[in-house]
Formats: structure tokens, C-alpha cells, sequence
């Protein structure tokens, strides 16, 4: 085992409690109920990936987590803070946008499109968030900034712009963006599934070695190689609600319902 592997496996394992709590969370668009309730949690220093077809609700319950899409049902509960609401008694009021976006600043997320400013640099993207939400000073921010883009591997394109990048590099900037926020959690919707093929394993070796260093990290993938090598837990999930959930050598080694083997030979 290497002292990495060893670091990450003592971080999820010496966790006294989850950091993530998601209770019978149900989430409906009109009469379509998208999430059937769902129920999952997460470990300080663990990475869950969540696997499934094409509308089965992973992504939009990776919305729900930072309240980009409100819940109709259930509660969510990040770091011991419920997320998006608050409780007065027994009754429960939604927060409001400043409120909202206090929490997400411990919540990073990285999208499938990478959703940089054209008009800043790389090291302009991942510094403009710390010093004007966190108050960070600009060479405080700039400093960390190159840090986080030498840490991603792209250290010598800080004064590059977005349209200079390939996709893979944009999306390692996004991922130090989020990282430069000092999040608790990051979030990941299908982050390679917008990059060429050759593309993606810049970005997935990033991801790794986020996991390997204890970030707490939830992502919606098809990468099944990743969620194999990097995963401490695999959850299917399909029509809404989990499927089947474990450890990857129980899930995608030896799954056990027809629904997640069916996915698992048309993907792998």
C-alpha cells in the first residue's frame, strides 16, 4: 500500500461522523418525480462515486447538495448544517439567497462545461472568488492561486485565457477554482464527459490525487476505471432511487442487481 493510499484509507477511516447526511431526499418537476428518496452518507475523506444511466437522478441530486435545485422532501445536512433551510421548533423555512450562498462557499463543484470567465486569466479565474467573497487580500489569493495551478499541473499557463486552453486544461483550472474556496466537500457533475478521449486522463490523474490526499469528494461519473481505483464507496443509482451501493470490488466486481449489471456490461 502506498503512504498516499494509507493516508486516505486512515482519513475515512478514523471519521467520527459523516460530513454528508442525505435523508429521503425527493425532488419532482412538475409530476415527474425525478428522486424517489434518497438516503446516503459520507465520510470526512471519502470518495463516493455515483454511477447510473442518463436521468436516473445522479446529477440532480448532486444539485441538491449545494441547493442549486431545492428539495421537495427529506433533508440534506453538510458538516452538520442543513442545507438550504433552517429549523425553528419543528417547523422548517427555507433559507434566503445570502444565506444560501454562504453555505456553498464550503461546497466546491466542478461542471460538466467549465463555466470559466473568458475575460480573466487562469490564475484571474481561480483568485476572483477568494478575494471578493472571502475578503482574501489580492496577493494573498494570487500566491495561493499559483499554488493550486502548479498543484493541477498548470503552473506555467497562469496568464493564459480560457480560449488558450484545451478542454482539459479548462477543466483543471476549474478544479483549482473550486479548490481555492477551501471547501469541506467538492462535487463533481460528469467531469470529463464535455473532454476529447485524450483529454480526460490529465484531469481524472487531478482527481486522484485529490482523492489520495483526503479530499472529501462525491462524483457522477462513467469513468468506471476511476471509480475502481479512486472510489471508497460506488453507488447505482436509476429511475431515482439507489439501486445498489458498496465498496467498487462489491459493485462493479460483483454486482448483484440485474438492473446494475445490465448497465455495467453496456458501459464497460
Amino acid at each position: 500500500m502506498t503512504d498516499a493510499l494509507a493516508t486516505h484509507e486512515h482519513a475515512v477511516g478514523a471519521a467520527a461522523s459523516p460530513l454528508l447526511v442525505a435523508s429521503n431526499v425527493r425532488k419532482h418537476y412538475g409530476s415527474v418525480e425525478v428522486l424517489k428518496g434518497i438516503s446516503l452518507t459520507v465520510n470526512p475523506g471519502e470518495v463516493m462515486c455515483l454511477l447510473g444511466p442518463s436521468g436516473s437522478g445522479k446529477s440532480t441530486f448532486l444539485r441538491c447538495i449545494n441547493h442549486l435545485e431545492r428539495i421537495d422532501g427529506g433533508r440534506i445536512s453538510v458538516g452538520g448544517d442543513l442545507i438550504g433551510y433552517t429549523q425553528r421548533q419543528d417547523r422548517i423555512f427555507e433559507m434566503n439567497p445570502r444565506q444560501v450562498a454562504r453555505q456553498r462557499r464550503g461546497i466546491g463543484m466542478v461542471f460538466q462545461r467549465f463555466n470559466l470567465f473568458p475575460h480573466m486569466t487562469a490564475l484571474e479565474n481561480i483568485s476572483v472568488a477568494p478575494v471578493g467573497v472571502k475578503k482574501v487580500p489580492k496577493q494573498q489569493a494570487s500566491k495561493r492561486g499559483m499554488d493550486l495551478l502548479e498543484r493541477v499541473g498548470l503552473a506555467h499557463l497562469a496568464k493564459a485565457y480560457p480560449a488558450q486552453l484545451s478542454g482539459g486544461q479548462q477543466q483543471r483550472v476549474a478544479i483549482a477554482r473550486a479548490l481555492a474556496m477551501d471547501p469541506q466537500l467538492l462535487l463533481f457533475d460528469e467531469p470529463t464527459s464535455a473532454l476529447d478521449p485524450e483529454l480526460v486522463g490529465d484531469v481524472l490523474d487531478v482527481m486522484r490525487t485529490l482523492a489520495s490526499d483526503g479530499m472529501t469528494m462525491i462524483v457522477v461519473t462513467h469513468e468506471i476505471g476511476f471509480a475502481r481505483s479512486a472510489a471508497d464507496n460506488v453507488v447505482f443509482m436509476d429511475g431515482g432511487v439507489v439501486v445498489e451501493s458498496g465498496a467498487p470490488t462489491s459493485v462493479l466486481d460483483n454486482p448483484q442487481n440485474p438492473r446494475t449489471i445490465a448497465f455495467l456490461n453496456s458501459v464497460m
